[in-house]
């Protein structure tokens, strides 16, 4: 799987609280956001899968 290119605008002010979040870890934005989404998606999907896996199995 290859990587693409996602453009987007944001507020001033959101860009720099992410600057120096990702600058207090040693990151750029730009791997800031990318892990940030990635651990979102992460979560998205385990939180699906034990919703899945308490159907299965009747647990309330």
């Amino acid at each position: 799987m290859g990587t693409s290119v996602l453009s987007l605008r944001i507020d001033g002010d959101l860009l720099e609280r992410l600057r120096h979040r990702a600058a207090k870890r040693g990151m750029s934005v730009q791997d800031y956001v990318v892990r940030t989404l990635m651990r979102d998606d992460f979560d998205e999907r385990f939180q699906a899968a034990v919703e899945e896996t308490e159907r299965f199995y009747g647990v309330t």
